[in-house]
C-alpha cells in the first residue's frame, strides 16, 4: 500500500520522537505543528516584552531556534518547546540588555569591549539567506505574496490586512498560511533543489 492513514502517520510521528529529522520531515512537522502556535506565541511575546518593535524579530528568532533543535532531535510536546523556547530567548535578552548600563561605565573604552558585527562569513551568509527569502517570496501568487508582506513584514493584524486587501479575514489566513508555507519549502529546500529553480 503507497498511502498511509492519517493514523499510521501519527504512530510513525511517535516513534521519531527525540530522534533527528531530515528536511521533509522538519519542513512538515514545522507547518502541522509550530505555524499553527503563531497567534498564541505572538501574544506572549507582546505581552511579555516591553519593546513592541522587537516582536516579529523574537518570534523569528524562536522559529530558528526551534528547527534547529528539532532537526536534531523532534520535541515531544511542541507546544511546551515553542514557549519555553520563546521564554529562554526572553530571559536571554534582558540579561544581554542589564548586564551594564551604558551610563555607569564613565570610560566605554576600559570596558574592551569587541565590535559588535558579523564576521565574514556571517555576513555572506545572511545575504544568500535573505536572496533565497527575496527569491521564495518573488514567487508567490501576487495576493498572496501581499498578504505575507503585510502580515509578516508590516506586522499587520489579519483584520488590517483584509480591510487593506479587500478581503475577509478568513481569507487572508489561507494566504497567510500558503505564503508561509511556500516560504518554508524554499527556504529549507535542499541545495540541489534550489539550484534547479534558479
Amino acid at each position: 500500500m503507497t498511502g498511509r492513514s492519517e493514523d499510521q502517520r501519527g504512530e510513525s510521528g511517535a516513534r521519531l520522537l527525540g530522534e533527528p529529522m531530515n528536511a521533509s520531515e522538519l519542513k512538515l512537522w514545522f507547518a502541522q505543528e509550530v505555524l499553527p502556535l503563531e497567534a498564541a506565541l505572538m501574544q506572549f511575546l507582546q505581552h511579555n516584552w516591553r519593546n513592541q518593535s522587537d516582536i516579529a524579530d523574537l518570534r523569528q528568532e524562536v522559529y530558528v531556534r526551534v528547527c534547529e533543535a528539532a532537526r536534531e532531535a523532534r520535541p515531544d510536546n511542541t507546544k511546551a518547546f515553542v514557549f519555553r523556547t520563546a521564554r529562554n530567548i526572553l530571559i536571554n535578552r534582558v540579561r544581554r540588555e542589564h548586564v551594564v548600563p551604558i551610563e555607569a561605565v564613565a570610560d566605554v573604552d576600559a570596558l574592551n569591549l569587541a565590535a559588535d558585527e558579523p564576521s565574514p562569513d556571517r555576513t555572506v551568509i545572511a545575504r544568500d539567506e535573505l536572496r533565497r527569502l527575496q527569491s521564495a517570496l518573488d514567487r508567490l501568487p501576487d495576493r498572496c505574496r501581499e498578504a505575507v508582506i503585510l502580515g509578516r513584514i508590516e506586522g499587520l493584524s489579519g483584520r488590517e490586512i483584509a480591510d487593506r486587501m479587500g478581503i475577509t479575514e478568513s481569507t487572508v489566513s489561507i494566504h497567510l498560511a500558503n505564503g508561509v508555507r511556500a516560504l518554508v519549502d524554499a527556504f529549507f529546500a535542499p541545495l540541489s533543489d534550489r539550484r534547479g529553480k534558479q
